[in-house]
């Protein structure tokens, strides 16, 4: 046990920093999605909207397809800070200075966060050409665009952004008059980003209480209406909890339809096609494939011991002595003694070559030599000696005395070295 105890510390810290890693990234749920996307629990993530109509029991889902093929489908379409293809700036100098001391919602672009940043796609001319003929044959939409920009969508609803000013707080919105809409909703707080110039048939829903102008409103388009909201944060996680922010949505989906609402996430990056990759992007497998590298290591570790030396076991042991034995047997009945005798001369040479810093392939007088130059005379002579030995071998007395003198000699190198290994004093 006591050579396995550094493994056991390693596994021990690979075990906490894995534990450590995985609390962490629990604690960050829901931060690998996009901005306003459902999955997000972040401050800036949609999630709790669609939990809370879910739970006020409103029919609620997912769109993971996109909205080119929508057929005979009655659901309601939610499309939060989803980009429209050809989006364009027509007063850029007035963008401009409404933005220009503020960040984050004061920006005209989504700010992408998370892995499907890189898969996020826009509302291409196809899909806007598809939603509007759903609306025009009695369907609703709810669409809250990011920023002030004018797109197709916004053209064929006759709906103009204009920058709001960033630099004002947080406004207070309220409803200029009674609605479904707006049922139970006596203010809301919440940061703007654009205000809404609408068509004369249009139906305003929620206006900025101190400067008159519409944040939120409902336009009929052919049979159908769109719900347009210019302030994104009204839908985000951290904003539900103000005022009557979290009614205003209960009461304008229940107004718009019976559902079910789909919230849009396939441009928010999700997909109902999913690779190894894409599964690694969103739930972590990375984390799985470095555990298995972890433990592949620990178990090339695991191969190597630590501590001194054990005892090999008593089979083994047996095993050896009896091998011994049998090659001795062989070597006495077939007369074999000069030969066995030149084999112990040569491991002793081999040996002593690698002390004198000679190859192993290196002659015994060259060993010798070097031996007397580095002040081992003693090991030289008992070289010499051996190797005379080894030519005269002829029984089995003469093997044993040559095999005792090489061990003599081998264990005098062994206990001179371990000597010069010794600390001062140490006998």
């Amino acid at each position: 046990m006591r050579d396995r105890f550094p493994l056991l510390v390693v596994g021990g810290l690979v075990l906490t920093a894995v534990l450590g890693s995985l609390l962490v990234k629990g604690a960050k749920r829901g931060e690998f999605a996009d901005t306003l996307s459902t999955y997000r629990a972040h401050e800036d993530g949609a999630r709790a909207l669609f939990l809370l109509a879910e739970e006020s029991g409103l029919p609620v889902t997912r769109r993971m397809a996109d909205l080119r093929i929508t057929g005979a489908d009655t659901s309601t379409p939610v499309l939060l800070a989803v980009e429209v293809e050809g989006s364009r700036e027509d007063d850029l100098e007035q963008t401009q200075l409404a933005a220009e001391p503020d960040a984050g919602l004061g920006d005209e672009y989504v700010p992408r966060v998370g892995f499907n940043a890189f898969r996020a796609s826009h509302l291409d001319d196809r899909e806007v050409t598809e939603l509007l003929e759903r609306v025009v044959a009695g369907g609703t939409v709810v669409y809250v665009p990011w920023g002030s920009r004018e797109n197709p969508l916004l053209d064929a609803l006759g709906v103009k952004l204009t920058k709001a000013d960033t630099t004002l707080p947080m406004r207070t919105l309220v409803p200029p008059f009674p609605s479904p809409y707006t049922l139970g909703v006596e203010r809301v707080e919440v940061k703007v980003q654009a205000y809404l110039e609408l068509p004369e048939n249009a139906v305003p829903v929620l206006e900025d209480e101190r400067l008159g102008r519409m944040v939120a409103a409902v336009v009929p388009h052919g049979q159908g209406r769109v719900l347009v909201v210019g302030a994104p944060e009204l839908a985000m996680n951290g904003a539900l909890a103000r005022a009557d922010n979290a009614q205003f949505w209960l009461s304008s989906l229940r107004a718009l339809g019976p559902g079910p609402y789909e919230f849009d996430e396939f441009h928010h990056g999700f997909t109902n096609e999913r690779s190894v990759v894409d599964f690694a992007r969103r739930y972590g497998l990375q984390f799985a494939v470095l555990q298995l590298l972890v433990g592949v290591a620990l178990w090339s570790v695991a191969l190597k011991r630590f501590g001194p030396p054990r005892p090999p076991p008593e089979s083994a042991r047996v095993g050896a002595t009896d091998a011994l034995f049998a090659m001795a047997r062989l070597y006495r009945e077939g007369r074999h003694h000069a030969f066995a005798a030149k084999l112990v001369s040569r491991g002793l040479t081999q040996e002593l070559a690698l002390h004198a810093g000679l190859p192993a392939h290196a002659a015994h007088t060259a060993v010798s030599d070097a031996l007397k130059e580095r002040g081992r005379e003693d090991l030289a002579r008992g070289l010499n000696d051996v190797a005379a030995r080894a030519e005269t071998a002829a029984n089995d007395s003469d093997l044993q005395q040559l095999a005792a003198r090489a061990a003599g000699l081998r264990q005098r190198l062994h206990s001179a070295g371990s000597a010069r290994r010794s600390t001062p004093g140490t006998p």
